[in-house]
């Protein structure tokens, strides 16, 4: 009896395989249902693992799986897939089915985020406890480490991994934020960290929590009392393994932990501060490179831990931690009141100092740039009912100073990387100037510059202020303390507060610049500047987009407009025109309001600055070379005449230098008649070329009048060309006939007016071809004529 019960989970799994290449999704889903509903765990514990890679995909990437990252909601499997994997689905039924028992899966440590990976390597203990008591060490060698996870962690670490493992997805097709994958993640949120009420409980009798309490190790760096977080911020009983006979609400509570702490590392926790160090250094190779979409995955995790955090009874939110008891603070309550300071912020300071540092200098930026803001900003997430203000006078409640404080980094330190990203992008394009805006419009908010300042001035407290610190319960007066010392006291521990978060994030020997420093003054005097550049500049593209919209109305068909390629302006962009320049324009303007008002900017040196910028960059000086230096080669751009030109202060004179008869042909001109009348010309030219040197050559009045119909007359114009160039030149200005200009729309219109004037007139074809030939005739002598008098006028 004991053989067929061996063998039928083999034929079970073989079978599903065979399915998941006949079967459509649908019948796959259903006959999933009664399998996990119909065997018992010691049956669906060996299809386990393949079922979550068919899901989630392979951790190498060889294996899509289900594609929840390019599943839509107009998915025809949209709904069966979220149905399958809803935390109350299917799926999450197996996963509890198999954690009532001790199953356990391996992964291995290489797929680990690199400062994990590298600690256990190093035999050194991870800093997570979710990595804690989990180690397999095979015959074979450290070189195969895995780590043993019961049902609901390796689900989780296959879900969150799916995210960040590179994908080949199909040309034209792209991940967003209705994604399948987006949506469970915020499913998954709501259900395991829920703002109201507690963690359903499980359909299955389970007491092995996994998350158990970290083990004590000390520090290889020495902070000297600051940045040390204690394990003792969550209450003991979090960590341990719930009993049989604990709350129902601590027996839950480690699937939170577990799911967020699996997110975190997978997600975040790809910098150690070492790292980071050595990523200084432009050798360095980057370990991990973020997607905008794990950005956006990023910050609703963020704004939903803001959200599960502050849904904390208002009793429990202003009592001291150390004041609650075990009695009357449940597991989940705890867990709300320090989940973000414990869990997320240094591993998602140095994700953002990374992608600050690192992302390219365009408009997918904004994801990161977003995700910050909503971490800097959790008053917005509240959900508490006040009174509806403007964004411009919403001010920031005292309560959230502490906060402020305790984050003091995540405004000043990446405020200032932000700061050098914002002066070598083109603040001419609306994206970026929206970017500068919104960051300008945060940080203007009333109370936030005051409460920054505040927190730089309790770090650059001298070191004797913490010298005399007391422990943090302190005696009131009628406990033998002191009214006089109690406020010193309160000082003393937001020092000591301010201080820990910065030497913890950035090392106890790290040298703070001051956000409201001189150095950085500078530096925000020097936006200023180029933002007031860039607004003149988008004024000159639109005034130039103007013209040129005017040029190409219906008189241009008459000639009196330019039809010359050369003539386009080089800074004008498609998404750079019309509404996007007003919209510019607009951001450029509130940036620069608010940027006064964050620091206190005196409005008369800032107009006296923006105006003597306005009178050196006019007209004259724009159509000036940028600055350029004298190389072996020619010119060479110096820093400043890059910036010149991003910001479209200055741009080299580009006219086509090539035989003008071998030019683009261009939309007004029909391509048949332009390659006909080339032939034309070419075997004309080639025919009588001698002559028309000759002509040419000639000083008298006929040889004036042959270089007038049969030379370029805008080859005169001096530009700066190189040796090779010059040559080119030389030879296209050789006379020669020209007949392209016929091949113009414009002139062939021209042409059959003329025509049928003449037609009105009683003039046959062959006497109006005679009179526009004599017309033509009459205008080339009358410019030989008095050609020159009138340019000089």
């Amino acid at each position: 009896m004991a053989a067929p019960t061996l063998q039928q989970p083999s034929f079970l799994l073989a079978n599903l395989k065979a399915d998941a290449t006949t079967k459509p999704l649908l019948q796959r889903c259903q006959d999933l249902v009664k399998i996990i509903d119909e065997y018992p765990a010691k049956e669906l514990h060996l299809i386990f693992p393949w079922l979550v890679e068919t899901v989630f995909g392979s951790l190498d990437g060889i294996i899509a799986g289900w594609n929840l990252r390019l599943l839509h909601s107009r998915s025809n499997e949209y709904n069966i897939v979220m149905d399958f994997l809803n935390p109350s689905g299917p799926m999450m039924k197996l996963v509890y089915k198999l954690q009532a028992e001790e199953y356990k899966y391996e992964i291995p440590v290489n797929y680990l985020p690199g400062p994990v990976k590298a600690c256990i390597q190093e035999g050194v203990l991870p800093d997570c406890p979710l990595f804690h008591n989990k180690l397999q060490f095979p015959l074979s060698g450290l070189l195969t480490l895995n780590l043993a996870l019961n049902p609901f962690e390796f689900f989780m670490f296959n879900f969150a991994y799916c995210l960040i493992t590179p994908k080949n997805y199909p040309q034209g097709q792209h991940s967003s934020t209705d994604s399948a994958y987006f949506v469970l993640v915020d499913t998954y949120l709501k259900y395991f960290l829920p703002s109201e009420g507690s963690v359903p409980p499980s359909p299955f009798s389970d007491s092995r929590g996994s998350v158990t309490a970290p083990s004590p190790r000390s520090s290889s760096v020495s902070f000297a009392g600051y940045g040390v977080h204690s394990p003792s911020l969550l209450k003991h009983h979090i960590f341990h393994q719930p009993s049989v006979n604990a709350d129902p609400a601590a027996q839950e509570i480690w699937r939170s932990e577990t799911l967020l702490q699996m997110f975190v590392e997978i997600w975040l926790h790809h910098y150690s501060l070492e790292m980071y160090q050595k990523l200084q250094s432009p050798q360095v190779k980057e370990p991990f490179t973020p997607t905008e979409e794990h950005v956006l995955v990023v910050r609703l995790l963020v704004k939903h831990l803001y959200a599960f955090s502050s849904s904390l009874k208002p009793e429990q939110l202003s009592s001291s931690p150390s004041a609650h008891s075990h009695t009357h603070t449940s597991p989940l309550e705890e867990f709300k009141r320090v989940v973000v300071q414990r869990f997320v912020q240094q591993k998602l300071y140095l994700f953002l100092q990374h992608c600050f540092s690192h992302w390219p200098l365009d408009a997918s930026f904004r994801a990161v740039l977003e995700t910050w803001l909503s971490y800097i900003q959790p008053w917005r997430y509240t959900g508490e009912k006040t009174n509806p203000q403007p964004d411009q006078n919403r001010t920031v409640p005292e309560k959230w100073e502490s906060f402020v404080q305790e984050n003091l980094l995540m405004y000043t330190k990446l405020f200032q990387v932000f700061l050098n990203r914002a002066v070598r992008t083109d603040l001419v394009n609306a994206k970026n100037a929206l970017m500068v805006f919104r960051v300008a419009k945060v940080f203007a908010q009333p109370n936030l510059a005051d409460m920054i300042q505040k927190g730089e001035q309790l770090f650059l407290e001298p070191e004797h202020v913490l010298h005399h610190r007391q422990p943090r319960g302190y005696l009131t007066p009628s406990q033998g303390g002191s009214y006089l010392s109690s406020r010193q006291k309160v000082v003393t521990d937001m020092v000591f507060r301010v201080k820990s978060h910065v030497y913890a994030l950035e090392g106890q020997d790290c040298q703070y610049k001051q956000m409201f420093g001189t150095e950085l003054r500078g530096a925000i005097m020097k936006l200023i500047q180029m933002i007031a550049q860039a607004r003149q500049t988008a004024k000159r593209i639109s005034d130039h987009s103007m013209e040129v919209a005017a040029n190409t109305s219906f008189l241009s068909w008459f000639g009196l407009g330019s039809s010359d390629l050369n003539s386009t302006f080089s800074g004008a962009e498609a998404e750079e025109s019309g509404e996007c320049l007003k919209k510019t324009h607009e951001f450029l303007d509130r940036a620069l309001e608010n940027l006064c008002q964050i620091f206190k900017l005196n409005q008369g040196q800032l107009t006296q600055l923006i105006s003597n910028l306005g009178s050196s960059q006019d007209d004259g000086n724009c159509r000036q070379l940028p600055d350029c230096i004298q190389g072996e080669n020619g010119l060479v751009l110096t820093d400043l005449g890059r910036r010149q030109i991003i910001n479209g202060l200055r741009r080299f004179d580009i006219q086509y230098q090539g035989d003008p008869e071998l030019q683009p042909i261009r939309s007004y001109e029909s391509a048949l008649l332009v390659r006909l009348l080339y032939r034309i010309s070419v075997l004309v030219n080639e025919r009588f070329g001698g002559h028309m040197n000759a002509l040419c050559s000639r000083t008298d009045f006929l040889g004036r009048l042959g270089r007038h119909y049969l030379t370029d007359p805008d080859s005169t114009t001096k530009l700066k060309h190189s040796p090779s160039s010059r040559r080119t030149l030389d030879r296209n200005r050789q006379p020669r006939l020209s007949l392209r200009p016929l091949a113009s729309y414009r002139t062939i219109v021209l042409l059959l007016i003329c025509y049928a004037f003449g037609a009105l007139l009683s003039f046959g074809p062959l006497s109006s071809t005679v009179i526009i030939l004599t017309g033509g005739f009459l205008y080339g002598l009358f410019m030989t004529l008095f050609g020159d008098k009138l340019k000089t006028h």
